[in-house]
């Protein structure tokens, strides 16, 4: 017979990176977040290609981008102060209110006639507050819903939450803007909002304490400002994300006129582009577990620079459209694998009491990279042209990964912290 004590084998990597759907809040919330997700993909897609129709100017359509993440730079961390002093469900519900209010303002706009460019990036702005109140919340909650062994598992479900609304929600706007026109796009994005304001009106999040609910708001402003500023670990993780998502903004902000190189494109060629990275991403997610086996951090992130310089070079000169498929398919592996790498090692160093507020400078650092990056590669593109703008990036970035290799692997910043690491702190400090 066999013996009843040993202990079980661990399951296949495959399962184990699904593992944190097994837990039923966890599985609900990322659900909800899919569904915003795809939502936000579709409005940016259908932002991006209306832009195109409104004017040529490499400048004008890479605002876009800038626009969609600029909030969550200037927004980030008093939204993050929020989530640790408000009753996170509630906020989570607002947001969902306010994309849907932004969603009807689009549809009237352009039922109007009266969309100018200066309007769409105005209310493609306001679409990203909704996006900067959202995504602490939503990132402080995970570490709650799963046991700490499964984090990095939960963490690379959301990246294939964002990717997987980067393939549905790019093919669904395309074939609604063939069909029926830009402004049915803003149509189901608010029906979208109003059903993830369903699915969080029966959620319930988990119990906390929650020690800012007598401290002012300022001053829990502070606190996060000066718990990031002492982490090594943290400062690290919030450079390389936004260096890297600086200069891979160049590919996103200006892929719609990318796209228009190609013979007999349109808004499905731009968008079967972005399916095909979000394709690799998932895969990516999937492969994750495995192929943190052997490797450090610090090369991770070196090996996911590396590729998405390198995707970008082929994507801006290859002639022919399934070559940038692929390299768009690659891209999407690489994104994967360093933002999921540098969220890792973020969340681990850092202690719930404070963990809305890190994350969001987190997101500021990615966002804000994003959004600086979009803008300084399209004024580029504006004046040497859209090319040449984005293989300077590439080049760029690939001096950059070296650089960052010798001073991560030197430090060692990025792997897992041990139980004495400041951030692993369980309680604030006396005020």
């Amino acid at each position: 017979m066999p013996d009843s004590t040993a202990p079980s084998a661990p399951p296949p990597l495959g399962l184990a990176a699904l593992a944190p759907l097994q837990q039923r809040p966890f599985a609900l919330l990322w659900i909800t977040w899919l569904t915003a997700n795809i939502s936000l993909w579709m409005n940016d897609v259908a932002a991006a290609w209306l832009m195109t129709t409104l004017t040529t100017s490499p400048a004008w359509v890479a605002l876009v981008q800038t626009a969609a993440t600029l909030p969550v730079l200037l927004l980030g961390l008093p939204s993050g102060v929020l989530a640790d002093a408000l009753e996170r469900r509630r906020l989570l519900l607002l947001t969902q209110v306010w994309a849907a209010l932004v969603a009807l303002t689009l549809v009237l706009v352009v039922k109007l006639d009266a969309l100018t460019p200066a309007l769409l990036l105005a209310l493609v702005f306001a679409n990203g507050i909704g996006l900067a109140l959202r995504w602490p919340v939503y990132a402080a909650l995970m570490p709650q819903l799963v046991p700490r062994a499964q984090l990095p598992a939960a963490l690379a479900l959301n990246g294939v939450s964002m990717n997987v609304s980067r393939i549905v929600g790019p093919l669904v706007a395309g074939l609604i803007i063939a069909s029926l026109g830009s402004e049915w796009v803003f149509v189901l994005n608010a029906v979208l909002a109003l059903g993830c304001v369903a699915l969080i009106w029966r959620w319930r999040s988990p119990p906390r304490e929650e020690p800012l609910r007598r401290e002012p708001f300022w001053s829990a402003l502070l606190v996060g400002v000066r718990f990031v500023a002492q982490s090594a670990r943290l400062r690290l993780a919030y450079l390389q994300v936004g260096l890297f998502f600086f200069h891979s903004a160049a590919l996103i902000g200006l892929l719609p006129l990318l796209a228009l190189r190609y013979e007999g494109a349109s808004a499905s060629t731009f968008t079967w582009l972005l399916a095909a990275m979000g394709s690799g991403a998932i895969l990516s997610a999937l492969w994750l577990p495995r192929l943190r086996q052997g490797h450090s951090r610090a090369f991770m992130v070196w090996a996911g620079m590396v590729l998405q310089a390198l995707t970008m070079l082929v994507v801006t000169w290859a002639p022919w459209l399934w070559a940038a498929l692929l390299a768009m398919f690659v891209a999407g592996m690489a994104w994967i694998a360093v933002a999921n790498t540098l969220n890792v090692a973020a969340q681990l160093a850092m202690p719930d009491w404070v963990r809305a507020r890190a994350i969001s400078v987190y997101q500021m650092a990615l966002m804000g990279g994003a959004a600086l990056g979009a803008a300084a590669w399209g004024k580029l593109a504006h004046w040497v042209g859209v090319p040449l703008s984005v293989s300077l990036a590439a080049l760029s970035a690939l001096c950059l990964a070296s650089l960052t290799l010798r001073w991560s692997q030197r430090s060692r910043l990025l792997e897992d912290p041990g139980l004495e690491d400041e951030g692993r702190a369980a309680e604030p400090p006396l005020q």
